[in-house]
């Protein structure tokens, strides 16, 4: 159908008098600015403009009619609209995908039936004003360049001693039939060289590249190379970067890749794609909800029962000296602090679906959880990363807000008035050349089908709900998972109630030994914990997962002692003191320690922070007449 009179500019005629219609317009006007001139079915210019269409199928449909006085109604016409404002992914699926144009119409029809109960449900769940991303975009990305900074410079100074030639274990080692694998099934760089000057190399282009994100160069670029250097990293590092905060930045590199438009600069970027603010939403329910889950599901009864914290302070990996603190706390208020955590990981994430307020609300408890592990405990930049991926559970109209209440706070402490801010302008549609438009959804859409498959396969294992996949998921499945960019969540889902420490001692006649005294981990029970975040020290780390099983079940531990008895410089200068500084041990032992933090009555006559009990051996001792010596560097 024609009109005799073409619009100057495309005209949508709505039902004035509908609470759903009126809704939507109100979001597409802010899209679509002076694009499309909208009228209400009631206002008597429309007759008498377009005299060919009755009022009776007014009434029925929405309407939309083009400069070349074409009219379209119903879902075609809702699919056109989002076609002129820049959004043609459903036009072009109504013109061409088979079925997608009935299915759509009757979808409409549904929906036109029932709009009383829609409108209910469209006032709860989808704000009046559209959400604006610009400035949350902007400030996640800087944000996890910030993430990417700490990550890689913890790593430089660390890799040449753990993974290096000389180190703990070489990557070279483990990439020695490098000829044979590819990058897809090893996705690392390392497969073309293992040098210690290019696993360093890897650490300082990428505290290069994490400083021009932050500064807000060339984001998309910088988000690229970020990716694939710590991915490079993460695989050569085998068990020492194998923990869940390193393959939870690396999902969240990977969705960075595609959140920012194709620009130069990251302020001029234009609106960030919504379907990866969505997804990002999706990880943050997935780390949440998991991490609640296998907690419970695991059926340990300091979960069930609300004692976890009476161990966790002390039994964690690298306590704070809050930790200390907050181990004194009875018992009563460590049962309601983990009472919180679960409402907070079990019920809160599903909160991220419902509206803006709620994931607000989400987003100030995930906070406020994250915030106190942070305080207690020493995770690296697990907390920070959590942290920074609440922020696309905002808008920017929170963050004006946020900061509006920030300025007259402190505007208030200096006894001076304070600029309101001003609200958040409707964003411009960018113009994107059209292959570059296509090729931007085309990668998105590909994105959002691995994403929610991966993570939904994840998602199911973590409930314990396991059918019997087909071969070609398990093959699609085994293939991604090397990228370790879609993962499954959850840490400590069994409670360690007692704390083992491992304490490495060397000598020179067998008799007289020395402990060799490492930077974080507890040693001298009156050493205070250390707060280290975002730093994480790997080889401590890998100290406190040794002690919790004999020492053959940790095989890099044997390598360890055996670079003690080179007095491999590269391997020492990750402790904090080497009893053997001008050469090295001829023996080498291990024993294993009981430690607990000490009350406070412990502390006031002692000055320990901790209190130890000899346990046993966990290393008999050796030397190199009874272990291979390590090869010369």
């Amino acid at each position: 159908m024609r009109v005799s009179s073409p619009p100057g500019a495309p005209v949508a005629i709505y039902d004035g008098e509908c609470r759903f219609c009126g809704r939507w317009v109100d979001i597409w006007k802010q899209k679509a600015a002076s694009q499309v001139e909208f009228l209400q079915l009631q206002d008597e210019r429309v007759q008498d403009r377009f005299p060919e269409i009755a009022l009776a199928d007014l009434q029925k449909a929405f309407h939309l009619i083009e400069v070349n006085g074409t009219v379209h109604h119903g879902a075609k016409a809702v699919y056109r609209l989002l076609a002129l404002i820049g959004e043609t992914a459903l036009d072009w699926a109504y013109e061409w995908a088979p079925g997608f144009a009935p299915v759509s119409e009757a979808a409409y029809g549904l929906i036109a039936r029932n709009r009383m109960v829609i409108s209910m449900l469209t006032r709860a769940f989808i704000p009046r004003r559209l959400a604006v991303y610009n400035l949350v975009s902007e400030i996640f990305l800087r944000g996890l360049g910030l993430i990417y900074l700490a990550a890689f410079w913890s790593l430089g100074a660390q890799l040449p001693g753990l993974i290096g030639s000389a180190g703990i274990v070489p990557v070279a080692e483990g990439l020695s039939q490098g000829s044979a694998l590819s990058f897809v099934d090893v996705p690392t760089l390392c497969l073309w060289n293992t040098s210690d000057q290019f696993i360093s190399a890897q650490c300082w282009v990428g505290v290069i590249v994490s400083l021009a994100l932050v500064m807000g160069f060339a984001p998309w670029l910088c988000l690229i190379a970020l990716w694939v250097l710590y991915l490079s990293l993460t695989v050569a590092g085998g068990v020492f970067l194998s923990f869940q905060w390193d393959n939870c930045l690396l999902e969240a590199g990977l969705l960075a890749i595609f959140l920012p438009r194709w620009r130069l600069w990251l302020t001029n970027s234009g609106p960030p794609s919504r379907a990866v603010i969505w997804l990002y939403r999706w990880l943050m329910f997935r780390l949440m909800f998991e991490s609640g889950c296998v907690k419970l599901l695991s059926g340990d009864e300091t979960w069930w029962f609300l004692t976890a914290l009476d161990y966790h302070y002390h039994t964690q990996p690298l306590p704070t000296p809050l930790a200390w603190h907050a181990h004194q706390l009875p018992g009563w208020f460590n049962a309601a602090f983990v009472a919180g955590m679960h409402i907070i990981e079990l019920a809160l994430p599903f909160l991220i679906f419902v509206g803006r307020r709620a994931r607000l609300f989400a987003a100030l408890g995930f906070v406020g959880l994250q915030a106190g592990i942070l305080l207690t405990g020493n995770y690296g930049f697990f907390n920070l990363l959590t942290i920074v991926l609440c922020i696309p559970l905002l808008d920017d109209e929170w963050m004006l807000r946020g900061k509006a209440v920030f300025k007259r706070g402190v505007a208030a402490l200096r006894k001076r008035p304070a600029m309101e801010e001003k609200g958040v302008a409707a964003p411009a549609i960018p113009r994107n050349h059209p292959a570059q438009w296509w090729l931007l959804l085309f990668a998105r859409t590909g994105l959002i089908i691995v994403v929610l498959f991966m993570s939904a396969v994840q998602l199911l294992l973590v409930l314990r709900i396991n059918p019997r996949w087909p071969d070609p998921i398990v093959n699609v499945y085994s293939r991604m998972a090397a990228f370790r960019s879609i993962n499954a969540y959850g840490l400590f889902a069994n409670m360690t109630t007692e704390r083992a420490e491992i304490i490495v001692e060397g000598s020179m006649d067998g008799e007289s030994w020395h402990p060799y005294e490492f930077r974080f981990k507890p040693g001298d029970p009156k050493q205070a914990p250390p707060q280290i975040g975002p730093h994480m020290p790997r080889l401590d780390w890998q100290m406190w997962f040794a002690a919790l099983g004999p020492f053959d079940q940790s095989p890099w531990f044997i390598n360890f002692c055996a670079r003690l008895l080179q007095n491999e410089p590269t391997v020492t200068r990750l402790l904090a003191r080497n009893p053997f500084p001008n050469s090295p041990p001829r023996f080498i032992r291990a024993q294993l320690w009981e430690y607990r933090f000490t009350n406070r009555d412990e502390r006031q006559k002692t000055g320990a922070w901790w209190s130890r009990e000899f346990k046993g051996e966990y290393l008999p001792q050796i030397t190199f007449d009874t272990t291979e010596r390590p090869p010369d560097r």
